[in-house]
């Protein structure tokens, strides 16, 4: 079934290996993403999508997410990515295989390539996901169909996101919280944690120091993005000519919401202040 004012998409996406790779997340999770995007395709330009008018995602309805994220990858495709990354695992886990048949480019999700990591080093496994990435239970069944004997337990932080949006990482009250969230999987004694969301590893600090013994910490963004390379070459969409791509390397910023916002918590983790264009998704029509 095709989505009103859609086309049949074709069967080769005619593009240019020179087009820029898109990644879209409700906030500055994806930047997560961007930055193994940039340790293992650094001659790639980016557009990255932030729709921090309407986050957290964790907490809405699975229609909504597919009707976001429709409107994510209508506009992605006016913008001629030649890939698009859902640098958001509540949009992999509930709109990906809904979704991706209806655009003629390839859409990469983190759930699978983050299961399959972390049956890999691990047999205890936990997730730390969203609401609605734990209730859509897709990284356990992702594991599961890899390793049948692999024992998982998933928690649901819905007050992450909030956190790390607002610049909260050092608060006394955040240690706290991830002090109760981790305390039912250090009693399940897991020697995997699997961050379900992009937003989580920038707590990776904060969560070594509340887990009593070291565990393997898995961030799917590092295997999405490995998923990505061997998806180019296969296409023969990687940039290829490098003297052109180190000329031309750039990542445009783009949010639904206050691009000053924005600009001032990512650049903790870009090193610097970036370019943030504010973007209006009400024209795009929407699922119904």
């Amino acid at each position: 079934m095709l989505f009103p004012g859609q086309s049949e998409p074709s069967l080769l996406h005619k593009c240019s290996s020179s087009y820029p790779i898109g990644i879209f997340d409700s906030g500055v999770g994806g930047l997560t993403v961007l930055r193994e995007l940039r340790k293992q395709l650094p001659h790639e330009s980016v557009v990255y999508f932030a729709d921090t008018a309407r986050l957290p995602y964790g907490s809405k309805s699975p229609t909504e997410i597919i009707e976001f994220v429709y409107q994510i990858l209508t506009w992605m495709r006016s913008q001629q990515v030649k890939m698009v990354i859902m640098a958001c695992n509540t949009s992999s886990a509930l709109a990906l295989d809904i979704l991706r048949p209806h655009f003629d480019f390839p859409v990469l999700g983190l759930i699978l390539p983050g299961a399959r990591a972390a049956v890999k080093h691990g047999k205890h496994i936990g997730v730390i996901a969203t609401e609605a990435t734990v209730k859509s239970n897709a990284y356990a069944q992702a594991m599961q169909e890899t390793q049948p004997n692999a024992k998982i337990w998933q928690i649901a932080c819905p007050e992450f996101v909030p956190l790390i949006e607002g610049d909260r990482l050092a608060d006394p009250y955040t240690i706290q919280v991830a002090s109760n969230y981790l305390e039912p999987l250090i009693q399940d004694q897991i020697d995997t944690l699997v961050f379900g969301c992009t937003h989580y590893p920038h707590l990776k600090g904060l969560l070594s120091q509340v887990l009593p013994y070291p565990v393997n910490f898995i961030n799917p963004a590092a295997y999405v993005v490995k998923a990505a390379v061997k998806e180019l070459e296969i296409l023969g969409l990687r940039h290829t000519n490098l003297e052109l791509a180190v000329n031309n390397t750039f990542t445009r910023f783009y949010v639904s919401g206050d691009p000053q916002q924005f600009a001032k918590i990512s650049s903790r983790w870009l090193n610097k202040m970036p370019s943030v264009e504010q973007v209006n998704l009400s024209h795009v029509e929407l699922l119904s």
